[in-house]
Order: structure tokens, then C-alpha cells, then sequence
């Protein structure tokens, strides 16, 4: 039903709490960024309800919204945070020592501190040489390299115009996502970089 009706279905009306619609809709938002692997965007959500809802965009976005607001309010375990290209559901940052307690930090998720180092270096400079990362680190960074290639932190983004041309490495998306970061921009004051 791709028609001007779902374009402009309640264009500058708030979802109501009491709607059994809303309600629903609510619902499923909460259910897809839930389950979600990584960003959703307003637009993919609205492709997924279209069919079954007279939603816009606008509608879907003060959804996210309200359901943010909700969880600010009652301090709830999760909260939806805006990344680079979408809105992802995560654990309240207040409360990662208990997940740390948990899962026991199980040494082969987290990051080394030479390969946390490295990538600081990356993030802050970038684009970088190898061999720029490693006159400012003083020593070998292929393993941390190899750890941060394979974790896709960062990735070859070109290479430097200079004899033997070395490739040059940026952050990737996956990096913004791991450390909750909407862009570059949001990057916190050097050397306090870490994957709480």
C-alpha cells in the first residue's frame, strides 16, 4: 500500500502511549534494534513496517525517540544510542561492571593494551603508515596490526605517495559501533580510548 496515505500518516503527531497501534509498533522498533547485529536506520525500518503499517519515517523516528526517552527515564539496563549510519540497542554503560562480572572479560574479545594502543594511534592520526604508528609507538606493531585487521577496527583505506608507497590505515564503521561512537568527531581527548 506504497500510497500519499502512508506518506502522510500522523505527520507531526507523537505516538500515543494509549494507542494499541503505537503500542505495537513500539514494540516491534524495540524487537529489530534488539535483534539487530548492527545499525538500523529510520529508513530500514520503515521499509520492514511499510507493508503491514501506515508509518513515515518522521513517525518511525519519533518512535526511536519516545522508547529512548522511556529508557533514560526509568534508567533502564539498555539504552539506544545513535552510531554512524543507524540506532543500535546496547547495554547502559552504568552498568558494564556487572557484564564485566559476568562474562569474566574474557581475554580473547577484549583488546590488548599494545593493540588498544595501536589503534588509538590509528584513530587519532589517521590515515597512517605502519611505519608512522611504529616511530611513535617505538616498537613492532604486525601483531597488533594483525589483531585489529582481523577484529575489521581498521582497515587499509590507500596508500602514501612517498617511494615504496606503504599502505595507509584508517578506522572502519565496525570501530564507531565497538566503541559507541556516532562519528570521528565524538572521539574522546586522546588517550582515553577504551572499549567500556
Amino acid at each position: 500500500s506504497e500510497n500519499n496515505e502512508s506518506d502522510n500518516y500522523r505527520e507531526d503527531c507523537h505516538p500515543q502511549e494509549n494507542s494499541e497501534k503505537d503500542k505495537e509498533i513500539k514494540s516491534i522498533i524495540e524487537s529489530l534494534l534488539f535483534s539487530a547485529n548492527e545499525p538500523l536506520s529510520v529508513t530500514k525500518i520503515y521499509f520492514l513496517l511499510k507493508e503491514d503499517f501506515s508509518v513515515n519515517k518522521k513517525y518511525i523516528s519519533t518512535t526511536i525517540d519516545f522508547l529512548k526517552n522511556e529508557y533514560d527515564a526509568n534508567m533502564r539496563g539498555f539504552e539506544i544510542s545513535e552510531v554512524s549510519d543507524g540506532f543500535i540497542l546496547k547495554t547502559r554503560k552504568t552498568y558494564h561492571i556487572w557484564i564485566k562480572k559476568l562474562h569474566k572479560e574474557r581475554a580473547h574479545d577484549a583488546l590488548s593494551k599494545t593493540a588498544l594502543e595501536t589503534l588509538s594511534i590509528i584513530a587519532y592520526k589517521q590515515p597512517i603508515s605502519r611505519g608512522e604508528i611504529e616511530k611513535i609507538r617505538g616498537v613492532n606493531v604486525d601483531g597488533a596490526m594483525k589483531i585489529l585487521l582481523e577484529k575489521a577496527l581498521i582497515c587499509a583505506s590507500g596508500r602514501k605517495e612517498v617511494p615504496g608507497k606503504p599502505w595507509l590505515y584508517s578506522t572502519t564503521k565496525n570501530f564507531l559501533m565497538a566503541f559507541g561512537l556516532k562519528n570521528l568527531q565524538e572521539l574522546p581527548p586522546l588517550g582515553e580510548l577504551s572499549l567500556n
